[in-house]
């Protein structure tokens, strides 16, 4: 028998599905075999898997035998319904949807960060939320040689952080407006509201539904997120993380406007600068001078976050503010949640390499 993996891409059709295809493409993972799953809509399409044609199938509860591996992106409902199952059946699966990220006993891993924690799975391992994981990048090496005491972001989110019907209606509004026809919402801010407005030639403060403490859902994601990924615990309080999220009229790559008090008045611009030139999956691009710095145009296509405009905090000795940006298709979610996977292959975690 060919040696290898047999992987099953749960949501293949989709904005991250199919990248999660060609990311497994270009990975490290031994791969003998793939099934691509998705609803009854898209069953019978076809997708193409290092040059071979695939067909698409309707996902069931034997869609998992003898699957060894499972990448999941086709919504929370169908994680909860479907991953339990591929679990008993012997899988590991990759989820990047929010279904289990808050779950204490599942790892929210962002390989650069935390990938030790995969060592505590119990079959399924979270992808956490793409404003989170580029965040994640940038924060940890600072954290590791100058401290962090608190952070304060604001997002600037792509279009494609609502999926592939998000873009469309996005693009379909800017013909819209530029042809001089009225632009038609029926997705932003959140499908799930009571009201919704254009994306084209606007900026939405609301990403996620808004919850009582008057904070949208992917704020609260993004805080407990990051407690949960650098401390381990969701409610830890020794980092302080507050956020504001905003989708803004780009259809690829989040920007994140971030200050943080490292807690140590000494820090300087110089040691950031030399924890993230060297920290993996970091790209810096710090100089002002020449105008250069991290823009969503230069990022979408790639697996890196971009770190720029370091700058210090005139009036807080220990803090400062940096620019962030990641293809949140891809870092966001398509590669680190293939990352995951070649982390577990890497140190044995799935049992089923034969």
């Amino acid at each position: 028998m060919q040696a290898g993996l047999t992987v099953a891409i749960l949501g293949a059709t989709g904005a991250v599905g199919t990248r999660m295809l060609a990311q497994l493409a270009q990975s490290t993972i031994p791969v003998k075999t793939v099934k691509l799953l998705a609803s009854s809509r898209s069953a019978g399409k076809s997708l193409t898997f290092k040059g071979r044609s695939l067909t698409v199938a309707a996902t069931t509860a034997a869609s998992f035998a003898d699957v060894d591996l499972v990448l999941a992106s086709a919504g929370s409902a169908v994680s909860k319904q479907f991953l339990p199952i591929a679990v008993e059946q012997g899988a590991v699966c990759v989820d990047n949807t929010s279904a289990f990220r808050m779950v204490p006993t599942v790892p929210l891993v962002v390989p650069e960060v935390n990938k030790e924690t995969l060592r505590e799975h119990h079959g399924i391992i979270a992808n956490p939320n793409c404003s989170t994981i580029q965040m994640m990048v940038a924060l940890n090496p600072i954290r590791q040689a100058v401290g962090l005491k608190q952070v304060i972001v604001s997002t600037y989110q792509a279009a494609s952080g609502a999926g592939q019907s998000g873009l469309d209606e996005f693009y379909q509004e800017a013909r819209d407006y530029l042809d001089g026809q009225r632009m038609t919402a029926e997705i932003f801010p959140t499908k799930g509201d009571q009201r919704h407005y254009p994306l084209a030639f606007n900026l939405l403060p609301q990403i996620d539904v808004l919850e009582d403490d008057l904070y949208s859902h992917e704020e609260w994601k993004m805080i407990h997120e990051t407690k949960k990924i650098m401390l381990g615990d969701m409610n830890a309080s020794e980092i302080k993380v507050t956020a504001t999220c905003v989708r803004v009229p780009v259809p690829f790559s989040h920007g994140e406007s971030i200050w943080i008090d490292t807690g140590n008045p000494d820090a300087t611009v110089a040691q950031l600068r030399r924890a993230l030139a060297t920290a993996p999956g970091v790209v810096l691009q710090d100089d002002p001078r020449h105008q250069l710095y991290p823009q969503p145009l230069n990022a979408t296509g790639t697996r890196e976050t971009y770190v720029g405009r370091i700058r210090p905090d005139l009036e807080n000795p220990g803090a400062f503010n940096l620019w962030v940006v990641a293809d949140n298709l891809l870092k966001g979610a398509a590669w680190n949640t293939v990352q995951i996977a070649e982390c577990l292959v890497v140190d044995g975690l799935i049992n089923s390499i034969v």
